[in-house]
């Protein structure tokens, strides 16, 4: 009778071999990789306590053929002016000097308004008419010392007859001289007085030979100008120098740009300087001005110092409160090696590069220091030189080709 093994017992014997299978390949393994060929040279160790020296890996070079550089625009480094500005945000604003806020001399109540806001108005021109107790009571003055100078005068004349004859004495014919002169100077303050409102000789004049009041006293414009704000109305009772003012009238051939800097850029600016604005109202346009004024002392929550400069606006296109950027020629222009913005390449580290070439087919990657960026060129301080050939246009496809492999 046949005998029959186990099946438990095959898979532990095939096991066993298998296992020695394995151990002998591992061995013939590690004996081909494990043992150097006794000719090949073992790295040079450092010595201890020297750190390894830094290797600095060489810069990339892209290889173009014919037809890729085609696509390459290559230009040459080049001197180019660069203005020395500084830049800042600010505002318009009235040009508080040629600002005038327009009260009546005397307290009166408002009969009649002759001007809108927004209306160019005259140096003269009647803006309204006032109510005025006090107008009232110096034109009665004056008329009533016209009338005693005419009859102090009247007198005068018949004593300069009777007093050759004497009959009048010496003392009455000083008495005439006297009351006379005396009605000379009360005529001519009170028409003083009428100069305090407003009035002209011709009109002081008209008054004395009519002898006739006017009840409403005119305000006119001290200066010429724009009515920048009004707050009178017909019947409203007004003083002198109760704000608000019932008119305000201001020069707006030149405006107020207020912009405040940095405190770091104090030392660039002064007064005098010229400066370039523009609005976002007109882009394009530039206004032109100077620098009038510097504040006194730096705003401790900003650390910032307000620069006030004088803008030239002879159209009235500048309105106050619009927003304007400013820029500050802080010296003489800058030549400087130059490149346009398209051929210099920002790094994700924060650096610029530009590519270089000899031969408009191979190209050298190399870091640049940038200054100034004007009118789309770069100020270019180190790393490439004026006459050097660099790619002005296309500078991210050779990146591209370097750093990410493209064709």
């Amino acid at each position: 009778m046949q005998r029959q093994f186990p099946i438990t017992g095959r898979v532990v014997v095939c096991g066993a071999v298998a296992v020695c299978g394995l151990g002998a390949l591992g061995a013939v393994l590690y004996g081909s990789l494990g043992t150097r060929p006794a000719d090949a040279a073992a790295p040079p160790a450092t010595p201890p306590g020297q750190a390894a020296a830094p290797t600095n890996p060489p810069p990339p070079v892209v290889k173009l053929t014919d037809a890729q550089a085609q696509s390459i625009e290559v230009g040459s480094v080049a001197l180019r002016s660069f203005n020395q500005v500084e830049d800042a945000l600010g505002s318009i604003d009235f040009n508080e000097d040629l600002e005038v806020q327009v009260f009546p001399p005397y307290q009166g109540r408002i009969l009649q308004l002759f001007a809108k806001l927004g209306d160019s108005v005259k140096k003269g021109q009647p803006l309204f008419t006032l109510e005025s107790p006090d107008f009232i009571q110096a034109e009665s003055n004056l008329i009533a010392a016209a009338g005693v100078l005419d009859q102090t005068t009247s007198a005068l004349g018949r004593a300069k007859q009777l007093y050759p004859n004497q009959a009048i004495s010496q003392n009455d014919y000083e008495q005439a001289v006297s009351d006379q002169q005396s009605a000379e100077g009360a005529l001519k303050a009170a028409r003083e007085a009428l100069k305090v409102f407003g009035k002209t000789d011709a009109e002081i004049d008209r008054i004395v030979a009519a002898r006739r009041v006017e009840t409403a006293l005119v305000v006119r414009s001290p200066i010429s100008g724009r009515i920048t704000a009004r707050n009178a109305a017909p019947g409203m009772f007004e003083q002198p120098g109760n704000p608000p003012a019932p008119y305000s009238v201001a020069d707006v051939s030149t405006v107020w740009m207020l912009a405040n800097i940095t405190e770091i850029d104090i030392p660039h600016v002064d007064v005098g300087q010229g400066v370039r604005v523009t609005v976002s109202a007109y882009p394009g346009r530039e206004f032109r001005g100077a620098i009038t004024a510097l504040g006194a002392s730096v705003d401790p929550g900003t650390h910032r110092v307000t620069v006030r400069s004088e803008i030239e606006d002879p159209h009235h296109e500048l309105r106050p409160g619009m927003f304007a950027n400013f820029v500050i020629s802080t010296g003489a222009p800058l030549q400087a090696p130059a490149v346009p913005e398209s051929g210099v390449v920002r790094e994700g580290d924060g650096t610029f590069s530009v590519w270089v070439t000899a031969d408009r087919h191979e190209f050298v990657r190399r870091q640049v220091t940038i200054g100034l960026s004007q009118d789309h060129y770069d100020q270019i301080i180190d790393g490439v030189r004026t006459g050097d050939l660099v790619a002005i246009d296309g500078a991210i496809f050779l990146s591209n080709i370097a750093f990410g492999g493209a064709n």
